[in-house]
């Protein structure tokens, strides 16, 4: 069996106050670049737990398929997790009218094998997607080559990857390399803001809240929450951002237009 590729996730973990620090650029829901727009004409792509298209958070623009452990695809892409439905319903509740192509990659549990994410990624790129929304994460220096090399061609494609960067202290594949927009945990974070920052390297990354969409009669205690929301919150802005703009097409890009539109704090 080969390794495990686990999500990124902290539900279980109480939240730590890790604010971002100026300066920072931030990105609002009700920025004038994105006023009136609500991701029509954007295709994301998802790979998480799957969906349930009847929850009320989700659109009808949604489709998909599975990927199980050897790569192979599968027809099923029922979420009996809750995970990528939570995820979805993030990205619907700021895109409304994005497409929605969910790749089923979590079956049993929030964990797959290397060869199952990398045929998953691998229909990714041809999916003809503009965003593919990674809520997972691997820390293990071994399969950094080889997400790097699937990373590499989405970037060829013009295809933007919203992943996390760093999670519990270990950087991520693929959030961690250069050409995806890296995403980091701020809980101080507005839920429909995310905050442009430049990384010690010089990358461009993202901060945002890790609290997802609302449940009405749920607290927020008792709902999911982590780093793979603050990536899907990163997600649904930037399906906004992207629609009417087909010229954007890189990491680069993305941070040109917030850089221009979200002013300075």
């Amino acid at each position: 069996m080969s390794q495990v590729y686990t999500s990124a996730e902290g539900e279980v973990d109480p939240p730590v106050r890790n604010p971002s620090v100026p300066p920072y650029h931030p990105f609002v829901i009700d920025d004038p670049l994105v006023g009136g727009k609500t991701g029509r004409g954007v295709k994301v792509t998802v790979l998480d737990s799957g969906v349930n298209s009847g929850n009320p958070h989700i659109g009808s623009l949604v489709s998909g398929f599975g990927i199980g452990p050897t790569g192979r695809e599968r027809g099923d892409f029922t979420d009996r997790i809750g995970h990528g439905t939570a995820v979805v319903a993030a990205i619907h509740e700021k895109s409304p009218d994005a497409e929605i192509l969910m790749i089923k990659v979590f079956h049993d549990e929030l964990a797959t094998t290397l060869p199952g994410l990398l045929g998953a990624l691998d229909r990714a790129v041809e999916s003809g997607a503009r965003l593919v929304n990674l809520s997972l994460g691997s820390s293990r220096t071994e399969h950094e080559d080889p997400i790097g090399d699937v990373a590499a061609r989405f970037v060829d494609h013009g295809v933007v990857i919203v992943s996390p960067s760093e999670h519990r202290g270990h950087r991520w594949w693929p959030g961690s390399l250069p050409g995806v927009v890296g995403v980091l945990l701020d809980w101080e974070c507005p839920r429909h803001e995310i905050r442009l920052m430049e990384g010690p390297d010089g990358r461009p990354i993202f901060r945002a809240s890790g609290y997802p969409r609302p449940i009405p009669g749920v607290s927020l205690d008792r709902n999911l929450s982590g780093i793979s929301f603050a990536t899907a919150n990163v997600t649904g802005l930037l399906a906004r951002l992207l629609e009417g703009r087909p010229e954007i097409r890189t990491v680069e890009d993305v941070a040109r237009w917030v850089r221009n539109g979200g002013g300075m704090r």
